[in-house]
């Protein structure tokens, strides 16, 4: 598993040097869009519907305000509008940065 070296807030952005030397930059209301909370992204009950979550709202002017790790898998972050339910895994922060990559290319 790739871990992250440096986690930095740069402007309106999350600047994320990886162990392998790839940067990714995300944008802090994309990444508060990305959220993987159910209050962002609904649960699933038993019958495998998926029951709340806020799909497609925007998070325009949303920023980091602070973030800690958690364990030596994730990162937790929180956000301007006093979200800070999200765990992102790592391997989940770096498909955000590849996603983001490659749309620039």
């Amino acid at each position: 598993m790739i871990q992250p070296e440096i986690i930095q807030a740069i402007g309106n952005e999350i600047a994320i040097r990886w162990a392998d030397g790839v940067e990714d930059y995300v944008p802090m209301d994309r990444l508060r869009a990305l959220s993987p909370s159910a209050e962002t992204q609904g649960e699933h009950d038993l019958f495998g519907n998926l029951i709340g979550g806020q799909p497609g709202r925007d998070y325009t002017g949303v920023t980091v305000t602070g973030w800690r790790p958690v364990g030596g898998y994730a990162v937790q972050f929180d956000f301007s509008d006093g979200h800070r339910t999200g765990l992102y895994s790592f391997e989940y922060l770096r498909q955000i940065g590849e996603a983001l990559r490659g749309a620039a290319d």
